[in-house]
């Protein structure tokens, strides 16, 4: 049984809330080693973190076990897939807040701190809190941090509106759930083999007062790979899931007002997501164009790209839709190895195990100077 740390909590008469860190981990080797330095290096000190790895075939549970102490607990099981596994995380954890963190990706090592101190000594469990993102690969100093209309204090309805208006999103580790609202929502749907944590926020959003957003709380999201849980390629229950989703949020805006701006908000969603679908899932299709009409509007079938349009004119949409599949995974692999090299150049210098070319100066893309990520990617 692991035991966990029990921070004083610094502030007389006011017992500070514990934070559960909740890191599911598959085939993560690679970056859990970061992921889990940075959540020990928060400068929240009532934290608990707990690492699930849901029966990898790589080293992922000896990296977490080499980290097991008072403060880490580290748990195993056998393979069930993402969701369950943040559940079985979730009934090991004990904290006041939740974090949710994939075995990718960083936290800024004040991100929890400056999520708690903005709700003062009086926080509501009902105030969903959120946080800037930004996307990298190998090296976090180069993460772009590009606001949307989600970053900022937004009610529950037009939070959602937004989402399905701009296409936009919030990434799962920018979220801190109170235990109220996690209890509220329920477990995460282990049905779901795609868009599982946009479905499953979208129920903790409906058990909210609305969005508290905190500028400067960032998180650092590793761009997606090809196979990665998030990428749907040709995965026929990953598009069965992003409709379950899709239906989902569909019904939770409309639950809250059904305005014809709502319903148009709808109609851009169903559309913005059609290409997925589209030609594969005909029965997809025709759900959608079903809920489209009785939200008041109609879809429009998607179009290629004029890079795919010539394609599909010669050799059919199949081959087509095999090059939209082949054409990214090509550039992903020849991005994530040119960062690679990048960050093995930019770090080849170390001065006491700490890097002192890149990471002392941290210079952002957007402007801002950062020294705060305790990690060194150096696989």
């Amino acid at each position: 049984m692991n035991i966990f740390i029990e921070f004083s909590s610094g502030n007389e008469g006011h017992l500070r809330p514990l934070v559960s860190i909740l890191i599911p981990a598959y085939n993560a080797e690679r970056w859990l080693a970061d992921t889990l330095r940075s959540a020990v290096a928060q400068t929240w000190d009532r934290k608990e973190i707990i690492v699930v790895d849901d029966g990898s075939t790589d080293h992922t549970l000896s990296v977490a076990r080499s980290f097991a102490s008072d403060l880490v607990g580290v748990f195993a099981h056998a393979h069930r897939g993402a969701a369950a596994t943040r559940n079985t995380a979730y009934a090991k954890s004990r904290g006041d807040y939740i974090q949710w963190l994939d075995a990718d990706d960083l936290l800024d090592s004040d991100k929890i701190a400056l999520q708690i101190e903005a709700v003062g000594d009086s926080p509501n469990p009902k105030t969903l809190l959120s946080a800037e993102w930004g996307k990298f690969l190998h090296r976090p100093s180069r993460a772009r941090f590009i606001p949307t209309g989600l970053w900022c204090d937004l009610s529950r309805a037009e939070w959602l509106t937004r989402k399905m208006e701009l296409n936009a999103y919030m990434q799962t580790a920018t979220w801190l759930v109170s235990r109220e609202l996690t209890e509220e929502a329920g477990p995460w749907d282990t049905r779901l083999l795609g868009d599982d944590d946009g479905e499953y926020f979208c129920r903790v959003l409906m058990g909210s007062d609305g969005v508290r957003f905190v500028p400067g709380s960032r998180i650092y999201y590793r761009k997606p790979r090809p196979e990665s849980l998030s990428y749907l390629g040709a995965c026929n229950s990953k598009r069965d899931a992003l409709w379950i989703s899709m239906e989902s949020h569909v019904g939770c805006l409309r639950s809250m007002g059904n305005s014809p701006r709502a319903r148009a908000a709808c109609v851009r969603y169903l559309q913005n997501f059609l290409a997925l679908f589209h030609p594969e899932r005909p029965d997809l299709v025709a759900l959608a164009q079903e809920l489209a009409n009785e939200l008041g509007g109609r879809l429009e079938m998607p179009r290629l790209p004029w890079k795919y349009a010539w394609v599909n004119r010669l050799f059919g949409w199949r081959v087509t839709r095999q090059m939209q599949r082949t054409l990214p995974r090509i550039r992903w692999w020849f991005l994530f190895h040119w960062d690679r090299a990048l960050q093995m150049l930019s770090t080849a210098t170390v001065r006491n195990g700490e890097l002192i070319s890149e990471g002392n100066r941290n210079l952002h893309t957007d402007g801002t100077r950062s020294n705060r990520i305790p990690v060194r990617s150096t696989h």
